[in-house]
């Protein structure tokens, strides 16, 4: 029997470094529709759903006919709120599915999911992109990572890791260097124990949630995606798309 598979998207008002981003107009549709639909085209999701703590939100979800749980407003990170989801709602793989980067079409999240259905052994896994430029190497805004052989995660980091001694220039065309996309694949058993551990010290600096995954000990299988992300990181991100009428800009 083929395990259940919940996709949850955490959202809240109160973004730090863009307030309201879930709600904000693309295409005449608010950001967190055109998520909500290219997620629920995934063959191999049973049931997706908006966690949230705000009225508004769950309102507008509900306007565009997707489904909503009011959860508390204590969490301070998406996989927190995404843990009370699956305590209430079930489910054997769970999917954290942060706001922060759209692009990412239904077949990759059924990828991970069939290769978590594969390998036993894969409790944690997300989502990783090669960077392009230097300016998104250096901007702490994408999260760097680092893997080893067998792709699991070695480390997260807003600085650019590894350090390349000795080079100068473009440093993207001499390594290959990846960043984050903000997306969890937890099992259910992982998910719970993620959510029990203490926020952790590099968590707290870095303010990367993953890190309590790594910390204790956990391992995290990266997927490399070739879609074309959209990340959202200041209304500057907004403003650009809104006024862009280039395809290049075009994401949905």
């Amino acid at each position: 029997m083929k395990p259940n598979v919940l996709a949850v998207i955490p959202a809240r008002l109160a973004s730090t470094r863009l307030p309201g981003k879930a709600l904000y107009p693309i295409d005449g549709k608010p950001l967190l529709e055109h998520l909500y639909k290219e997620v629920s085209r995934a063959g191999l999701i049973d049931r997706t759903i908006v966690a949230s703590d705000s009225t508004e939100i769950i309102q507008a979800v509900e306007r565009f006919g997707g489904q909503t749980l009011k959860t508390s407003k204590k969490h301070r990170t998406g996989s927190d709120r995404t843990a009370e989801a699956a305590q209430r709602l079930g489910g054997d793989i769970i999917i954290n599915i942060q706001a922060d980067h759209l692009g990412l079409k239904a077949r990759e999240f059924d990828k991970v999911i069939q290769g978590m259905l594969s390998d036993k052994s894969i409790k944690y896994a997300t989502f990783i992109k090669r960077i392009e430029t230097e300016s998104e190497l250096y901007d702490p805004h994408r999260v760097k990572v680092i893997f080893d052989k067998d792709n699991n995660a070695i480390w997260f980091s807003r600085y650019p890791i590894p350090y390349l001694q000795g080079v100068s220039g473009n440093r993207v065309k001499e390594f290959n260097f990846y960043y984050h996309i903000g997306v969890y694949f937890y099992r259910k058993e992982a998910l719970a124990a993620f959510h029990n551990y203490q926020r952790t010290s590099y968590e707290k600096a870095e303010s990367l949630e993953q890190l309590r995954i790594l910390e204790n000990g956990g391992k995290m299988r990266v997927y490399k995606t070739k879609c074309r992300i959209w990340s959202i990181d200041s209304p500057k991100d907004l403003i650009l798309h809104l006024h862009s009428g280039s395809k290049k800009q075009k994401i949905f």
